[in-house]
């Protein structure tokens, strides 16, 4: 009995901080919404008001949304994975997503994951990366093939010659960073990336988890707000709405805030009036995104995060 509260012990000062964290959220949260309450009221009440059906459209989506990134995951590695501690993992990334910038919470979780299934740390880092750039390829595919079907939606604007500049910059630093002295590490964990890469299209089940399940992924939440857009009578096309999301989406990665917070919300507000729909339309449709896809699943996905950590899947 003695051993085994020793055991224990460890386990639960591990899953402390996934409780600190949701209680932080859900503070500054609060902090957020009695400072921005006027405005809030006047978009919870035309939520109140939405269409019911359309909102459990949303609600199903963004459940997909888990097993499309479940089923990406297993499409990056060879190794075959648990398939209900998968899901139960990327359920607890979503949550961690919204506390730390750029990610950075979603990598932690499926980096610990993948290790604790038997993959080395080198090959979890390159599975994180072979996912990462599927997912944004498969953006860019879906903003392309939209785009052809909505064409004068995204207007390209003038851009400056110092932005061009930043840009080309930007390009260089990888061959920079190549030719520093961390250029041997760059070398070998692009090798294990490209490595990794032939060997999941040796396989074409993984190939196809892969690539299917993060086509689908950004499919299905650019179909949660569209449900959304729906429930509250947004006057936009479905098409014009996913493609205002992806873009918004995309664009809002480059202010690498905690889920986006903030950044995607003032991106994806600004594109849905600036395509036509009303201000509270547009605030409502962006505030129900919002709670079905982070804050109804946020705290029972730290609950659950703390239960993997507990459990040592993590």
């Amino acid at each position: 009995m003695t051993s085994e509260r020793v055991v224990a012990a460890p386990a639960r000062r591990r899953a402390r901080w996934p409780t600190a964290l949701a209680l932080a959220v859900l503070a500054g949260a609060v902090c957020l919404a009695l400072r921005h309450r006027p405005v809030l009221e006047s978009t919870a009440a035309r939520l109140a008001g939405a269409d019911p059906g359309w909102l459990l459209v949303g609600a199903t989506a963004t459940c997909a949304t888990w097993m499309c990134s479940a089923l990406a995951q297993q499409g990056a590695v060879a190794p075959r994975l648990p398939g209900r501690r998968l899901l139960a993992a990327q359920f607890a990334a979503s949550a961690a997503n919204q506390v730390l910038p750029s990610g950075l919470g979603a990598g932690v979780v499926n980096l610990r994951f993948l290790m604790r299934c038997g993959v080395c740390a080198g090959r979890s880092a390159a599975a994180l990366a072979v996912k990462a750039a599927a997912g944004g390829t498969a953006r860019g595919v879906l903003i392309a093939v939209l785009a052809l079907t909505c064409p004068g939606v995204l207007d390209v604007p003038r851009v400056p010659v110092e932005v061009w500049a930043a840009v080309a910059a930007l390009a260089l630093c990888p061959a920079v960073l190549l030719l520093s002295p961390l250029g041997p590490r760059c070398r070998r964990t692009l090798a294990a990336v490209r490595a990794d890469l032939r060997e999941v299209h040796a396989r074409p089940p993984r190939a196809l988890a892969l690539w299917g399940g993060s086509l689908a992924f950004a499919a299905a939440h650019a179909l949660v707000l569209i449900a959304v857009a729906q429930a509250v009578a947004l006057p936009l096309p479905p098409a014009r709405v996913a493609l205002l999301y992806l873009a918004a989406s995309s664009a809002a990665v480059l202010l690498p805030t905690p889920g986006g917070l903030g950044s995607l919300d003032a991106a994806l507000g600004l594109a849905l009036a600036a395509a036509g729909a009303p201000a509270p339309a547009a605030a409502s449709a962006v505030l129900g995104y919002r709670l079905l896809t982070v804050w109804l699943p946020l705290v029972p996905g730290l609950l659950v995060l703390a239960l993997l950590i507990r459990r040592k899947d993590l």
